[in-house]
């Protein structure tokens, strides 16, 4: 999801700012038994030891702005206030690679740098532009993270980045009232959401909103879909190309997908229209319109709860949110993030990543809302809602068996470009949901061409 990170960057720190307010409900379709308090008692805990570095300078950059930075400069602060450090932050732009390479060539890099895709840590590594993490980060790497979260920071088996920030793209949202009177319930597997989509169609409400016009929503369906349905380990193999798009564990998740987009009256606005609809569309037409929005349900991330409030409607009571229904075994876990990284030696930056890497820092940006942490011990009462909290718990609760955003692991040829590779064929299949085949054929042709590149 290259350019949907970028694309809802404004939503989500919208998100940031609503959240620590308007956001602060309790979620009773998502809701948990934790305290609302919003932060553990006592303040900050001090978990890690840090090295004391007064007159120590350093320099951070990424690609946060706005409600982003002023929760992230809030993590910065506290890192100083322990360790005496100067701390600096610098936005990247949304260039992360270019931006970092410029100042490599002039020769001031930034100490430490939070990185969107596994593909830009992987890069910088064969560059030679990053330093291993030391002993301090890896230790708290092995305390607080789940061995998925460290392999996604690693590179040839050397560990090189903490995912500080993370996303949990596994989510649909509803119109409460749309539910109530059709007499809906949550679903918890594939065949009940179809058959809760039929229910609120015959209740006259087009059930499923689709941003197809932004085709990285819709990779986010597939991924979903075949998570659940072919399990990690095919996912693995796919995302890697070691199995081809036309394997037949692929044609089974675009049938199962199939089965909603050419479902008749299941999507908002038809099929053509729903490749005619935006993603911040998706989500405001689904809260929208008083007794008859134009949807009653949208699929996606976290992020979308910025729109949801956009949209005038209060997560909790006229929105809440339920997880993507497990299309096989398990519901899927996918999820995408921001890993930190050194690009300088020296005991300020590995000081970072090793504050980073523990549950303090998380805890301080968690409080603030529009953050999500895959600490593992992080209180979740340090979220300041239960919405939030249950979101969090998802990504903790899925262990190893989560999967990062397959376009954002691809090459960008295939993964992550407008009009090419599987941005451009899953909006074909979204036009025509019966060419499974076709669809699968153009799919691997295109990966074929972007894996050997």
């Amino acid at each position: 999801m290259r350019t949907s990170l970028r694309s809802v960057r404004g939503a989500r720190s919208a998100l940031a700012l609503l959240a620590a307010g308007a956001l602060a409900l309790s979620a009773a379709g998502c809701g948990d038994s934790g305290s609302n308090s919003g932060a553990p008692p006592g303040g900050i805990r001090n978990t890690v030891r840090l090295p004391g570095l007064s007159g120590q300078k350093l320099k951070v950059t990424a690609v946060w702005t706005g409600a982003e930075q002023k929760g992230f400069t809030k993590v910065l602060e506290e890192f100083s206030r322990r360790t005496g450090a100067e701390v600096a932050y610098v936005p990247s732009g949304d260039d992360m690679s270019a931006f970092v390479g410029s100042k490599i060539a002039g020769g001031d890099p930034p100490d430490v740098a939070m990185l969107q895709q596994p593909g830009a840590l992987r890069e910088f590594a064969q560059k030679g532009w990053l330093k291993p993490l030391g002993s301090e980060a890896s230790a708290e790497l092995d305390k607080n993270f789940a061995k998925g979260w460290q392999d996604l920071g690693s590179y040839e088996g050397k560990r090189y980045g903490v995912y500080f920030k993370v996303s949990n793209k596994s989510l649909v949202w509803y119109n409460t009232k749309v539910f109530e009177g059709a007499g809906a319930k949550e679903p918890k597997t594939w065949p009940e959401f179809l058959s809760t989509a039929q229910l609120i169609a015959d209740y006259g409400i087009p059930p499923v909103s689709v941003g197809g016009a932004d085709g990285w929503t819709l990779t986010d369906w597939f991924e979903n879909v075949y998570l659940s349905q072919a399990g990690p380990e095919k996912y693995d193999l796919l995302a890697q190309h070691r199995i081809p798009w036309t394997d037949p564990s692929v044609k089974d998740a675009l049938t199962a997908l199939g089965r909603l987009f050419g479902g008749k009256g299941l999507l908002a606005d038809g099929n053509d229209g729903a490749l005619q609809t935006q993603f911040p569309t998706s989500v405001t037409q689904t809260f929208t319109g008083g007794e008859e929005p134009k949807a009653a349900m949208v699929f996606e991330g976290d992020f979308a709860a910025a729109n949801v409030i956009g949209a005038g409607a209060r997560i909790g009571k006229e929105a809440r949110v339920f997880p993507f229904p497990a299309v096989g075994a398990k519901a899927p876990v996918v999820t995408g993030g921001d890993v930190g990284v050194a690009l300088k030696d020296g005991p300020a930056a590995q000081a970072l990543l090793t504050f980073l890497a523990s549950a303090d820092a998380a805890q301080v940006w968690a409080g603030q809302g529009g953050f999500l942490s895959a600490n593992k011990n992080l209180d979740l009462a340090a979220y300041p809602d239960d919405t939030l909290r249950s979101i969090a718990r998802a990504v903790i609760a899925a262990g190893d068996g989560f999967r990062f955003d397959m376009s954002d692991l691809a090459p960008a040829s295939f993964g992550g470009k407008p009009g090419q590779g599987e941005w451009k064929h899953l909006q074909d299949f979204l036009k025509d949901p019966g060419d499974v085949a076709g669809t699968q054929r153009k799919l691997e042709s295109d990966a074929a061409k972007a894996f050997k590149s």
